[in-house]
Formats: C-alpha cells, sequence, structure tokens
C-alpha cells in the first residue's frame, strides 16, 4: 500500500499514481504536460442531462460504497482491457478514504449501484480519479451532484486529469502542468465544511452554514432526505451560474 501522507504529497504536487494493470504490484507516478480541470462556476449540463438530474432518475449518495465504486471503476472496459486501478491503487485509495480524505457519490437503481465517481480531495481540491456507468447517464449525474456539493462546500479546483472530448463538452479546460500547480498551490485551506457534510446540505436544502456535525449522519442519508426533488435543487444550483 502506498503510505497516505506520500499520497497526499504525491498530490499536492500535481503528480498521481497509477499501474499497468489490476495485479500489477508495481506503480509508476504521472505527471501530465497538459491538466484538465472544471471551472466549478461553469459546468455545462445538457438538456437532457439537466431533465434527468431534476427527474431524480437515481438515488444519489455520498461514501455510501466506496469500495465498491472503486471496483466497478476496475473491472475492464472495451477501451480500456486493461486497468490502471491496481488493488495496490485500490487498497491506497481505501486508506485515505477512512482518513476522510478521498470520496465517492454513488448513483443507484433501486438497490443496485449503476453509476458513481471516486477521487482525492485535499485543501480545497478535488482530484477526480475515476467514473464508471452501467445506466444511461449516471455517472454524468453523478458528476453533476460532485460539482454542485463541491461549489456548496467551497473548493477552488476540480481536477480530471487527462482532457477527452467528453470533459470538454461538459465545461472541462486545459491548462498547463506548471499553471495547474499554482492553481492548486492557490487553494491552499480548509473548504467551508466537507464534502460529506456539503452533500448533507444541498439534500436537506440548508444553507450550508447549519450543518455543522451532518458528516456524522451523511453514511446514512441518501436522496430524499428533508428535500422534497433534489435534484431540482441540484439543477437550479447548476443552472445558476451555467
Amino acid at each position: 500500500m502506498i503510505p497516505t501522507e506520500m499520497l497526499l504529497l504525491a498530490y499536492r504536487s500535481g503528480i498521481f499514481p497509477m499501474a499497468d494493470s489490476r495485479e500489477d504490484p508495481e506503480i509508476f507516478w504521472v505527471e501530465p504536460r497538459e491538466r484538465a480541470t472544471f471551472p466549478l462556476e461553469n459546468f455545462r449540463m445538457s438538456k437532457s442531462l439537466r431533465k434527468t438530474v431534476r427527474q431524480d432518475r437515481f438515488r444519489v449518495s455520498c461514501d455510501t460504497a466506496f469500495a465498491d465504486v472503486v471496483g466497478a471503476c476496475a473491472q475492464p472496459r472495451p477501451d480500456h482491457p486493461e486497468s490502471w486501478i491496481s488493488h495496490r491503487i485500490a487498497a491506497s485509495y481505501a486508506a485515505l478514504h477512512d482518513q476522510g480524505h478521498a470520496h465517492s457519490i454513488e448513483c443507484w437503481d433501486g438497490e443496485t449501484l449503476v453509476g458513481g465517481l471516486y477521487g482525492v480531495s485535499f485543501d480545497r481540491v478535488f482530484c477526480g480519479e475515476s467514473m464508471f456507468s452501467h445506466a444511461n447517464n449516471a455517472s454524468k449525474v453523478a458528476l453533476a451532484w460532485l460539482v454542485a456539493i463541491l461549489r456548496r462546500a467551497g473548493f477552488e479546483v476540480l481536477d480530471c486529469q487527462f482532457m477527452t472530448d467528453h470533459l470538454a463538452s461538459l465545461g472541462a479546460i486545459e491548462m498547463s502542468q506548471q499553471d495547474y500547480v499554482q492553481k492548486i498551490a492557490s487553494a491552499q485551506g480548509k473548504p467551508r465544511m466537507s464534502i460529506p457534510e456539503a452533500y448533507v446540505s444541498l439534500v436537506s436544502g440548508a444553507d450550508g452554514a447549519g450543518s455543522a456535525g451532518a458528516a456524522a449522519g451523511a453514511d446514512a442519508v441518501g436522496v430524499g432526505a428533508g428535500a422534497s426533488s433534489p435534484g431540482n435543487l441540484i439543477a437550479q444550483s447548476l443552472t445558476q451560474t451555467s
């Protein structure tokens, strides 16, 4: 397992680990020349995605199935037969999760996990690692919720590592690695609230200031806990500036 202190230092330095396969015990450190990030105030929601979010088509939760999300992200895909998420890397992120520095957003159809994402958080930075979808738009819904959560929590940077056409269509932009490192350095400091607290705040419709301590109940809270339409709140919050 990669020591948590080493992992966090790597992320603060703008690098992250990968492996050549699921079973590979070795890792290598990646420092992209160009970095893809999401300006949190300019997330682009298509009409179809906005409709899906508003309809609460999926039950969305935070940090209730972290290991399951990582495991789903590590499964082979047609375009990626070998996963870079080795068992060693998965165990390392599980340790980060236990310390409150890694989080997952999950989408459920009934009791079935159909989509989600996970990533690493430090200061006011969230580094998205991977996402998966077993139902149409499930990963996009998870991403929309993540953006709303990070905005509510007072984060400044959402890193998505490598640019793709899909990410660009949602508003991601590319910058040099040097600019990225400067950007995360400027985002030092504690956010207004933790990611689980911001999730609970959004679901309950709270204004944020009164949600201190909400994280204690975040694991047990899902969509529908105190808000008539959490998805509608999410869609409205992202439509205001996007």
